[in-house]
C-alpha cells in the first residue's frame, strides 16, 4: 500500500488545504489514465483546487460562472461543503479502485479549516478502509497564514474561512483605511457569520457598520442584512418578523432613491424580495407575492439583458409563493422560467420536481430529481425525492436504495430514517426499523413520525407498554397522525378493550379513510356485538378495495 504525507493546516492554502493537496498528486494521474474519471467530478476538482481548473474537462457549468462578480449573487449555502466533500471522496473511491489502495498521513490535522476536516470525516465513512487509510502525522503548525482570497471564499460558500479570515483583518482594520474594502469586508463576514449561526457576532458586525459608515447603498444593505438575520434566524424563537420590518423598510427606503434606473431596479428589486420574505414570515402571502412582482416589474423593464441570476431568482421566489396559494400552473411556468435562465443551476429543478409529485406527474418529477444528480455535486435531497418517486410507484427496493445513499451521502437527513424506518417496519425489518427510529430521534427527540415508527416496532417485539408511550408521545406532538391512532387502536384491541379500539381507529377515520382502518374497526365491532355496524364498515371497505379478499371475506362471514 503507497503512503504519502500531506499538511491539513489551513494556513498554508485557506479552505481544502489538504484536499488540493491530495488531488495534486491524484488529479495528474486519472487525467492520464482515466479522463472521464476526472471529468465526472470537475466541479468539485475545480471548488477545491483551482490551480487544476485549466487541466480538468468542463463537463458542468452554471451561468453564474460566467458572469461579472456583482451579478453571482447566490452564495452556497452552509450545506454545499458536504455535497463537494461527497464528490471528492467518491471520485478518490473510484481512482484509488483502479490505481491500488492508498495510506494518507496527515499532518496538523487539527489545524485544517473546516471543509478538510469535514472532508477526512467523509472519507472515512465512505471510502473502504481496505482502499484508503487516513492516519493522523505530526504537529507542527506554522506562524502567519496565507493571504486569505475573500473573493474565492465568498463565491464557494467558504463561510467558516471567512468568518474566521475576515474578522482577524476587520481586527487591524479602522473604516477610514478603505472605507469601500471595509463596507465590502463586513457584508461578506456578516452573512458568513450567519451562515454558520453565530447570528449574534453578525449583529454587532452591522451595529458596528452603522455606527462607522453614511454610505447610502452600505446602509441600505446593513439594513437588508438585519432584517434578513430576524427573519431566517436558526432558532426560530428567536426569529422577529415586526422588528426585521422596520429593518428592511429602511433598505427599500433608501434603495427606492438611487438615480440610475438600472442601479436601482436591482438593488431596490433585491429589497422588494427581501421584504417579501418578511411578510411571508408576518402571514401575509399576498403581501409577499405582490412585492415580487414589483421586484419582477423592475427587472423585466430595466434588466432584460443583465442579471439573469437576479431574475431568476425572482421567478423562483413568485414560484414558491403561488405554489402555496394553489396556483400550481403559474408556478410551473415561473420554474421553467428560472430553470431557462440558468439550466445548469440544480436547485430549482428540485423545486419544480416536488411541486410536480404533488401534482402526480410523477415521471416529470423524476426527470427533474435525475438533473440535479447530473447537474450537482452529491445532492442528498435528490435522491431522498427520489425514493419518495419510486415508493409511489410500487418500487420498494429503488426507494429503499435511494434511502440507503440520501443517508449514506448525510448521516444528519433525519427525514429519511423516517421514511426507512416506516420501510423497513413495513417490511417486517424491525431491527434495522428500530435502528432507524433510534438514529433519528437522537437527532431531532421530538419527531412524532420517528416516534410512531418505533411505537410499531415494540409493538411487532410485544412491548405494549412501550409502544403505547411511544404512540402517545407521537400524538401529543402531532394529533393528526393517522398511524399512531391506528396503533394505539390496534394495542387496545389487543388489551381485550375493544370499544377503546373503535374509538381510536375512529380518529384514524376521520383524518384519512383507508379500507384496511374500516377492516380493522369492523373487527373490533363486531368483537363487541356490534355486527351491524362491523358490516356498514366492511361494505365501505369493499367500496374502496374491491379485489381485497380479506374484505369481501369478512363480509360473507357478518
Amino acid at each position: 500500500m503507497n503512503t504519502i504525507v500531506l499538511d491539513a493546516d489551513r494556513r498554508l492554502r485557506g479552505p481544502y488545504t489538504l484536499a488540493a493537496a491530495l488531488l495534486d498528486v491524484v488529479v495528474p494521474q486519472a487525467l492520464e489514465r482515466w479522463p472521464d474519471l476526472a471529468a465526472a467530478y470537475d466541479i468539485e476538482i475545480r471548488v477545491a483546487a483551482p490551480h487544476l481548473a485549466g487541466l480538468v474537462p468542463v463537463r458542468r457549468r452554471s451561468v453564474a460562472d460566467t458572469l461579472p462578480r456583482p451579478q453571482r449573487i447566490l452564495i452556497p449555502g452552509a450545506r454545499r461543503s458536504l455535497r463537494i466533500a461527497n464528490g471528492l471522496a467518491e471520485f478518490v473511491r473510484d481512482h484509488l479502485r483502479r490505481s491500488g489502495p492508498l495510506t494518507l498521513r496527515v499532518d496538523n490535522l487539527a489545524e485544517a479549516d473546516q471543509t478538510d476536516a469535514e472532508l477526512v470525516e467523509v472519507l472515512r465513512r465512505r471510502v473502504h478502509p481496505d482502499l484508503l487509510t487516513v492516519e493522523p502525522g505530526a504537529y507542527a503548525p506554522r506562524e502567519g497564514a496565507v493571504p486569505p482570497d475573500f473573493d474565492r471564499y465568498r463565491d464557494e460558500g467558504f463561510h467558516h474561512a471567512m468568518a474566521e479570515a475576515g474578522l482577524e483583518a476587520l481586527r487591524g482594520m479602522a473604516y477610514a483605511d478603505d472605507p469601500r474594502q471595509w463596507e465590502v469586508l463586513v457584508q461578506r463576514v456578516a452573512a458568513a457569520l450567519e451562515a454558520v449561526e453565530r447570528e449574534d457576532e453578525a449583529r454587532e458586525l452591522y451595529d458596528r457598520a452603522r455606527r462607522e459608515s453614511t454610505d447610502p447603498k452600505h446602509r441600505a444593505t446593513i439594513a437588508y442584512g438585519t432584517a434578513m438575520l430576524l427573519v431566517r434566524h436558526h432558532d426560530h424563537a428567536r426569529r422577529d418578523p415586526e422588528q426585521a420590518l422596520s429593518w428592511i423598510n429602511e433598505a427599500v427606503t433608501i434603495t427606492s432613491l438611487l438615480p440610475d434606473p438600472a442601479e436601482r431596479a436591482f438593488h431596490l428589486g433585491f429589497d422588494l424580495n427581501g421584504k417579501a420574505l418578511v411578510e411571508l414570515r408576518r402571514g401575509r402571502p399576498d403581501a409577499a407575492l405582490d412585492l415580487v412582482q414589483q421586484a419582477i416589474d423592475l427587472a423585466e423593464r430595466h434588466l432584460p439583458d443583465e442579471h439573469p441570476v437576479h431574475r431568476l431568482v425572482l421567478y423562483a421566489n413568485r414560484a414558491q409563493l403561488t405554489a402555496a396559494m394553489g396556483r400550481p400552473e403559474q408556478a410551473l411556468a415561473d420554474y421553467d422560467a428560472a430553470i431557462a435562465l440558468d439550466p445548469g443551476y440544480p436547485d430549482y429543478y428540485l423545486d419544480r420536481g416536488n411541486l410536480l409529485l404533488k401534482l402526480g406527474r410523477a415521471d416529470e418529477a423524476l426527470a427533474d430529481y435525475e438533473s440535479v444528480m447530473r447537474l450537482s455535486p452529491p445532492f442528498p435531497e435528490a435522491y431522498y425525492n427520489r425514493a419518495e418517486v419510486r415508493y409511489a410507484a410500487g418500487d420498494l427496493e429503488g426507494a429503499r436504495a435511494d434511502l440507503d445513499h440520501t443517508l449514506e451521502l448525510d448521516p444528519a437527513f433525519t427525514a429519511a430514517y423516517v421514511n426507512r424506518s416506516g420501510l423497513c417496519a413495513a417490511a417486517g425489518d424491525t431491527v434495522q426499523a428500530r435502528r432507524d427510529a433510534e438514529r433519528g430521534l437522537e437527532l431531532d427527540p421530538d419527531n412524532p413520525y420517528l416516534l410512531c415508527v418505533l411505537g410499531q416496532v415494540e409493538a411487532a417485539e410485544g412491548r405494549a407498554a412501550e409502544a403505547l408511550a411511544a404512540f402517545d408521545r407521537a400524538l401529543e406532538l402531532d394529533q393528526d397522525l393517522v398511524p399512531a391512532w391506528a396503533g394505539r387502536g390496534e394495542l387496545a384491541f389487543g388489551r381485550g378493550e375493544h370499544d377503546a379500539a373503535v374509538a381510536d381507529l375512529s380518529r384514524a377515520l376521520k383524518l384519512e379513510e383507508t379500507a384496511e382502518l374500516l377492516f380493522n374497526r369492523a373487527v373490533a365491532h363486531r368483537a363487541a356485538g356490534r355486527a351491524e355496524e362491523a358490516r356498514a364498515d366492511l361494505r365501505r371497505a369493499a367500496e374502496l378495495a374491491p379485489d381485497d379478499e380479506d374484505v369481501r371475506r369478512a363480509l360473507a362471514e357478518v
